[in-house]
C-alpha cells in the first residue's frame, strides 16, 4: 500500500523547488511591484523560469524589474489647469505645468556646440551637467576644459554620467576632475551596487542646467560624432535646443533627485541675483500654473518638462505618445534613430494612419545599432501596411522628435522604442508653440529629400521567427 500511494505522489526534488521558487518570485515582484509587461514579455521569463530557472532567475532579478518605488498620484477625472489636453495628462502625473521659455531649436552641430558653451557661461553659482557619453575626442576634451575653467571662474560643477558611459572614460580623466573640483557622479554603474533597482535600467537623460534659469538639451551626447564628426565622417543629424525660463527649474529638480539617487552631495540654494531656489517654487507651484507675468516672457513658447523612466508612477512619454497618435487629426511627422515601439504605440500610429492622418517617419537606413535595425522591420512592416510614409536615410540620425498636426511636438532624449519609452530614464520636452511646431516640423521633413523608401516585403520564416526572439529578449537586455 505504501509503496503504490508513494507512486502516485509527486517527490519534491530540487529542481521542482527551484521551479517553485523562481515562479514564486516571479509572481510576488509583479503583483507587489504593479509590474505592467507586455504579454509575449511575460511569457518569456514564465517559461524561462520553468526551463531554466537557474540561469533564467538570475537574469531576472537582475534584468526583469522596469519600475522603482511607485509615487503616489491623486485619483485622475478632475480637469485640470492646462490649455492643452497634454498639459492636463502631464500634471495629472503629478508633473510640472507648462511654463513660458525662450527657446531656441539647433538643427546642427554648430549651433548646437555655440549654445552648449553660451549655457557654460551663463552659470554664475552652479551648473549641472547629466549625459550619458562623455566622449575621449576633441569636443569631450573642450568640454571638460570648458567646465574646468567654470570652476576656477567660481562656479559650483557637478557631472552626472551613467554607468555604460562611465565604463568608457579611463580613471585620469576622473582623477583630472576631482582634482580641478568638478563632482562627479555615476548613475547604476554596472559593477556596484550604489544605485537601487535592475541594473539594465540606463539614464539616457541629457541636459546642462544654468542657476536652475537656463537649459540645454536634447539628443546629443557630449561626443565628436554629434557635433563635428569623427575621422573625416560627417556629424550625425541630431536635435538639440536651449531655453530659458522656469522649465529648466523643472529639469533641475529632477537633475537634483538623480544626484541624490547617484549618492551626490545634495546642492545649497542658489543665490544668484533673480534666482529663486528649487524649494521656493516648488512651495509656490500652484501659482506658477498661470501665465507668468515676467516681463518678456508674454511672447515665448509654452514648454513642459516630461520625464519618464522607473521613477515615475506612469511610462509617461508613452502615455503622451499614444494619446496624441489617437487625437491626431492631420500629420504627424517624426524622426527618431530607432523604431522599435511596443504594441500599444504600434498600434495606435497603425490606426491614426488608416484614419487618413499623414504620417512621415523618418530614420537612417543603417544606424549605430544592427540589432534595433534587425528588430524594427517587423514595426516598420506593419506601419508601411497602413499607408504611412517610412524615409530612410543615407546617413546617421541620431534626432528624436515628433510633432502632431500644428499644436504638438514632443523632443529629447527618448527614441521610438520599447527600451527608450519603457524602460530608461528619459527626459522630454512638450513645445506649444506654433512657430517652433513649424519649424521643427519643416526641419523633419526637410530630411525626407535625401531619403528612400522602406521596403516592406515580407520577411522569410527564419527572419520572422528570429525578430520575433529578439524583440522578446532585447526589450529586456
Amino acid at each position: 500500500m505504501n509503496a503504490w500511494v508513494s507512486a502516485w505522489i509527486p517527490r519534491l526534488t530540487t529542481h521542482t523547488l527551484a521551479i517553485v521558487v523562481s515562479l514564486l518570485t516571479y509572481v510576488l515582484t509583479t503583483r507587489v511591484e504593479r509590474e505592467r509587461r507586455p504579454p509575449s514579455i511575460a511569457i518569456a521569463w514564465v517559461l524561462g523560469l520553468i526551463a531554466i530557472p537557474y540561469l533564467v532567475l538570475p537574469l531576472y532579478l537582475l534584468f526583469g524589474r522596469r519600475k522603482l518605488s511607485r509615487k503616489a498620484l491623486p485619483p485622475g477625472g478632475s480637469k485640470a489647469l492646462g490649455r492643452h489636453w497634454a498639459e492636463d495628462l502631464i500634471m495629472s502625473f503629478g508633473l510640472s505645468a507648462s511654463a513660458p521659455s525662450h527657446l531656441r531649436l539647433h538643427g546642427d552641430g554648430a549651433a548646437s556646440l555655440a549654445a552648449l558653451f553660451e549655457t557654460f557661461a551663463a552659470a554664475r553659482a552652479r551648473l549641472d551637467i547629466c549625459t550619458y557619453i562623455l566622449g575621449k575626442d576633441p569636443i569631450g576634451r573642450e568640454i571638460v576644459d570648458g567646465l574646468i575653467a567654470r570652476v576656477r571662474a567660481g562656479v559650483r560643477v557637478r557631472l552626472l554620467i551613467d554607468g555604460v558611459g562611465a565604463i568608457q572614460l579611463p580613471k585620469r580623466l576622473f582623477r583630472r576632475l576631482h582634482a580641478a573640483g568638478i563632482e562627479t557622479a555615476v548613475f547604476s554603474p554596472l559593477l556596484a551596487r550604489s544605485t537601487s533597482g535592475p541594473r539594465n535600467l540606463r539614464n539616457h537623460r541629457k541636459y546642462v542646467i544654468a542657476d536652475e534659469a537656463t537649459l540645454w538639451a536634447g539628443g546629443r551626447n557630449l561626443a565628436a560624432e554629434y557635433f563635428i564628426g569623427i575621422e573625416g565622417e560627417p556629424a550625425w543629424v541630431d536635435l538639440t535646443f536651449d531655453l530659458q525660463g522656469p522649465v529648466a527649474a523643472a529639469a533641475a529638480a529632477q537633475f537634483e533627485a538623480d544626484w541624490i539617487a547617484s549618492h551626490g552631495k545634495p546642492a545649497a540654494p542658489i543665490a544668484v541675483a533673480g534666482v529663486t531656489p528649487i524649494a521656493q517654487r516648488s512651495a509656490a507651484r500652484g501659482a506658477a500654473r498661470e501665465p507668468a507675468a515676467s516681463a518678456g516672457l508674454h511672447e515665448a513658447s509654452r514648454v513642459q518638462f516630461l520625464p519618464s523612466g522607473p521613477d515615475q508612477a506612469e511610462d509617461t512619454v508613452q502615455a503622451v505618445l499614444v494619446d496624441a497618435c489617437y487625437r491626431a487629426e492631420q500629420r504627424i511627422v517624426a524622426v527618431t534613430p530607432y523604431f522599435v515601439p511596443d504594441a500599444g504605440l504600434n498600434l495606435a500610429f497603425r490606426l491614426a494612419a488608416r484614419r487618413g492622418v499623414k504620417i512621415d517617419l523618418c530614420l537612417p537606413a543603417a544606424s549605430n545599432h544592427i540589432l534595433a535595425d534587425f528588430a524594427r522591420s517587423r514595426a516598420l512592416r506593419a506601419l508601411a501596411g497602413t499607408g504611412a510614409a517610412i524615409h530612410l536615410l543615407p546617413y546617421m540620425t541620431h534626432a528624436k522628435g515628433i510633432v502632431f498636426d500644428d499644436s504638438l511636438a514632443v523632443c529629447g532624449s527618448a527614441n521610438l522604442d520599447s527600451r527608450s519609452l519603457l524602460l530608461n530614464y528619459e527626459s522630454a520636452f512638450v513645445v506649444y508653440g506654433t512657430r517652433e511646431i513649424a519649424w521643427l516640423a519643416a526641419w523633419i521633413r526637410a530630411l525626407i529629400a535625401d531619403s528612400v523608401p522602406f521596403d516592406g516585403h515580407p520577411p522569410t520564416l527564419i527572419r520572422d521567427v528570429a525578430e520575433g526572439v529578439l524583440l522578446t529578449v532585447a526589450y529586456q537586455l
